[in-house]
């Protein structure tokens, strides 16, 4: 008994679990393990060792050898895709049955074989679609898929003509409308938001630029009038780097010729009429040619 024990525990050191259905001459083995108390079930008939049942890469496995057709989306998708820090509580996956298990949402659900990815034996909702399944929580999948650059707006809409007819479709048109400037943040999509409902244009999201030996991105420029729009989000507060380098990344800019206007995501949202009326009055100034010394009337 001990060495089968002894091959239990190597399958699952190699494999993160172990499954009933694939190792037959262990079965009793694996039971046995399991009432002591060493194993741990995480979707009947697959076992992993009892502190790693909660474990993410874990639970992924054990869908793969559970039900090897099944499709991760949401949350669990991204995070093995283009956003590798997303929460995960529960995976997510497509199946051909519903089921309802601990750590797991099951749905029967098609997927698109155009919107399928397949690696390392697990299959995956391509990162357009898997940003259309997080519009549930909000934008942030869209923003981060644009960001990541693992996905674009066509290929957004693309999984959107592919998956009509779901269930939150039209919020996810609406979100997808929202997008047509690209944001890569809520705060940049509040500020598109602000740019279109007041009219104003010339303005380009997240344009290439070089400035002091550096490419930058810059958030919303007016390239023809040298200005750009420069928004803080939460980690500018949070991150240090973040704030230093946007420190050195203004001053290459402003170097470079750039006007430069800051707003973070409280300006935008609490303060929209100002904003606005800064840019405003920046544009009038780059356009009438005057120096940059007559800022200070309309600060």
């Amino acid at each position: 008994m001990s060495k089968l024990q002894d091959e239990v525990r190597a399958v699952v050191r190699r494999d993160g679990v172990v499954s009933r259905r694939d190792e037959p001459r262990l079965r009793s083995t694996i039971d046995w393990l399991v009432r002591t108390g060493e194993l741990a079930p995480v979707l009947p008939g697959v076992y992993t060792a009892a502190e790693q049942t909660q474990d993410f890469r874990v639970r992924v496995l054990a869908l793969r050898r559970w039900s090897p057709d099944a499709v991760l989306t949401g949350a669990a998708a991204a995070r093995l895709t283009f956003w590798p820090t997303i929460p995960v509580t529960d995976v997510d996956a497509a199946t051909d049955r519903q089921a309802v298990h601990v750590g797991f949402r099951l749905v029967r659900r098609t997927v698109p074989d155009e919107l399928l990815w397949e690696s390392s034996g697990l299959r995956l909702t391509v990162p357009a679609l898997t940003a259309l399944d997080l519009c549930e929580q909000g934008t942030d999948g869209i923003d981060h898929v644009l960001r990541s650059r693992a996905a674009t707006l066509e290929g957004l809409w693309r999984a959107f003509e592919l998956t009509r007819g779901r269930r939150g479709n039209r919020q996810r048109l609406r979100h997808l409308l929202d997008s047509r400037a690209e944001p890569w943040s809520a705060a940049e999509r509040l500020c598109h938001r602000l740019l279109h409902g007041a009219g104003i244009e010339g303005w380009t999201a997240n344009l290439p630029v070089q400035a002091g030996g550096r490419n930058y991105f810059l958030d919303v420029a007016f390239p023809d009038l040298g200005v750009v729009v420069e928004i803080d989000g939460r980690l500018h507060e949070d991150d240090p780097d973040v704030f230093e380098n946007d420190r050195w990344r203004q001053n290459d800019l402003v170097l470079d010729g750039w006007i430069v206007l800051r707003f973070t995501w409280t300006m935008l949202d609490q303060h929209p009429d100002v904003v606005l009326s800064k840019i405003r009055s920046v544009l009038e100034v780059a356009r009438s040619g005057r120096p940059l010394t007559f800022l200070h009337s309309i600060r």
